[in-house]
């Protein structure tokens, strides 16, 4: 039973793999732009006449920002896509369609629910409607479920996708049999699902924003269960909604800065970067982000590389680039996702303890005054423009690579321990690394091509071998009510055979043939396809 649920959650596990290979590039690419065109740092620091807007370079910066954002905008939906696409054992292309409509699907119910419920008003989000819970998703004013949503859909889709795929229906229906039922089964059954969420979301981030309110009134302890709570609520794209209230509210704190008055943490730190009377910057405000420095730029490049030394040898190569580009991202731009999803889903209790040693990495930096900002993650970048150049006396930044170095060595041995102690099956540890030979290779179809003979009794067997067999078939999909297929060579073509097997119509030109078996055709070439595929 264990073992069954373990290899069930390693697949699902790799199915992440498919949304997550795309966030290094993504996250370098929306990084560097957004921290080198921010307005309010180009003016600090007098760069308009080179990074101002209507020079090229900030043109060419915008680009990337708009280029790398619009992967980390959409990732509910690529997750959705590409968790059912890795999850469907075949036919994984109508998987992917299906999980797109009913993440749309999904969100559009939510949307008419809200308008019904006078939360959006004539396309404009109700005053009373707390700041980050309602979003544009996919161009759809719906709740921001984040890619916990994502989740959910690709994981359903996936379900009912396998289950449904090759459904026979009476005749006068079998237009939508077979793969053509999985979305609309998925159609109907996330119209429920988006209508549960309309329900169950509000509350949970009802609470999460009074947990707000207990950690803003709760110094270091309070600092700490802040990046604690942040860092858990990444997994289900809730984090947005819990720390911007801090960021751009009065949650975060308000000051008056040069005779006005200013509210939110992030806000209060660009007043006073503004300001030429400020000696240090407000800890309290910065509280809220200045700890992610340590474990963004030092730590978790740190539990990367234990990850890589815990690799199978002969993966390494491979799994060094992924982590590589991974820590990269992490440690110039502060986009944590590509790291931290690639032990995530795969060893969760790694991601409690980098969650534990987040929330310290909070705690210790606002023990030691350190205020630095942020324009939307801790990097390099930022660590560059808003601790150093800012100065020392300003911002205590010479503690970050101090205590940053004693997290690397932390993240490091705990993960290194974890990984070998529990045998997590991190990144380059669970797949199969023996390299076959030709000769392996070879005896492996032989056996699948026997075994495919030894069941000739079925329709779609007995097709396959009329067409001459696995090796013969170049590529074969359907139309309406015909069998479509590309032959290596068509005089192995068996006419008779084929008509044995309910053939309506033959006609070949070429090396293409065309069969016609009617609107149930769809899951005959459901079941060639399976059968090409484990014959490979």
């Amino acid at each position: 039973m264990f073992d069954k649920l373990f290899s069930k959650l390693q697949r699902v596990g790799k199915s992440f793999m498919i949304p997550i290979a795309v966030l290094p590039i993504a996250g370098l690419l929306m990084g560097i732009g957004q921290s080198l065109t921010n307005e309010t740092m180009i003016q600090a620091y007098h760069l308009q006449f080179m990074l101002g807007k209507g020079t090229p370079l900030n043109a060419l910066l915008t680009i990337m920002c708009n280029a790398g954002n619009i992967v980390f905008d959409n990732l509910p939906v690529l997750f959705a896509v590409g968790i059912a696409m890795g999850m469907a054992k075949h036919e994984k292309a109508t998987a992917a369609f299906s999980a797109l409509v009913a993440f749309l699907i999904m969100h559009a119910s939510i949307n008419a629910l809200l308008i019904i419920n006078g939360y959006i008003v004539n396309g404009q989000i109700a005053d009373f409607v707390r700041i980050g819970t309602i979003n544009s998703i996919c161009g759809i004013q719906s709740l921001d479920i984040g890619v916990f949503g994502g989740i959910v859909v690709g994981l359903g889709v996936a379900y009912l996708h396998n289950r449904f795929y090759m459904t026979r229906l009476p005749d006068y229906l079998s237009f939508f049999a077979g793969t053509r039922f999985v979305p609309v089964i998925c159609c109907v059954t996330f119209v429920f699902v988006g209508i549960l969420f309309f329900y169950i979301w509000p509350p949970i981030q009802e609470a999460i924003y009074h947990l707000g309110v207990f950690i803003r009134d709760s110094s270091y302890a309070g600092t700490f269960v802040f990046g604690f709570v942040k860092r858990m609520l990444i997994p289900f794209g809730l984090h947005h909604v819990f720390y911007l209230p801090f960021w751009q509210t009065g949650l975060g704190g308000s000051m008056v800065v040069d005779g006005q008055l200013i509210q939110g943490a992030q806000n209060i730190f660009f007043a006073q970067l503004a300001s030429p009377h400020v000696t240090h910057f407000n800890v309290e405000a910065t509280r809220f982000f200045s700890g992610e420095y340590i474990f963004m730029i030092f730590g978790l490049p740190g539990a990367a590389l234990a990850m890589y030394h815990c690799a199978r040898p002969s993966q390494r190569k491979k799994t060094g680039g992924l982590l590589f580009s991974a820590s990269l991202t992490s440690i110039l731009t502060g986009i944590t996702e590509p790291i931290e999803f690639t032990f995530l889903f795969q060893a969760p209790p790694l991601f409690l303890i980098h969650a534990l040693l987040a929330g310290s990495a909070y705690a210790v930096a606002h023990a030691l005054n350190i205020a630095i900002g942020v324009t939307f993650s801790a990097g390099a970048i930022d660590f560059f423009l808003f601790g150093i150049l800012q100065g020392n006396s300003k911002t205590n930044w010479v503690f970050v690579p101090i205590i940053g170095f004693i997290y690397f060595l932390l993240y490091y041995s705990i993960f290194k321990f974890v990984i070998k102690r529990y045998d997590f099956k991190t990144v380059g540890r669970g797949e199969d690394t023996q390299l076959h030979t030709k000769k392996d290779y070879s005896r492996k179809k032989d056996y699948s091509r026997k075994k495919s003979l030894d069941v000739d009794s079925s329709v779609s067997h007995s097709i396959v071998e009329a067409l001459g067999g696995i090796p013969n078939i170049l590529d074969v999909d359907t139309c309406t009510t015909r069998l479509r297929a590309t032959l290596k060579n068509p005089t192995l073509v068996d006419e008779e055979t084929l008509k044995a097997t309910g053939a309506a119509g033959i006609y070949m030109r070429g090396e293409g043939i065309q069969i016609t078996y009617g609107p149930h055709v769809v899951i005959i070439v459901s079941e060639i396809k399976q059968i090409l595929h484990e014959g490979e």
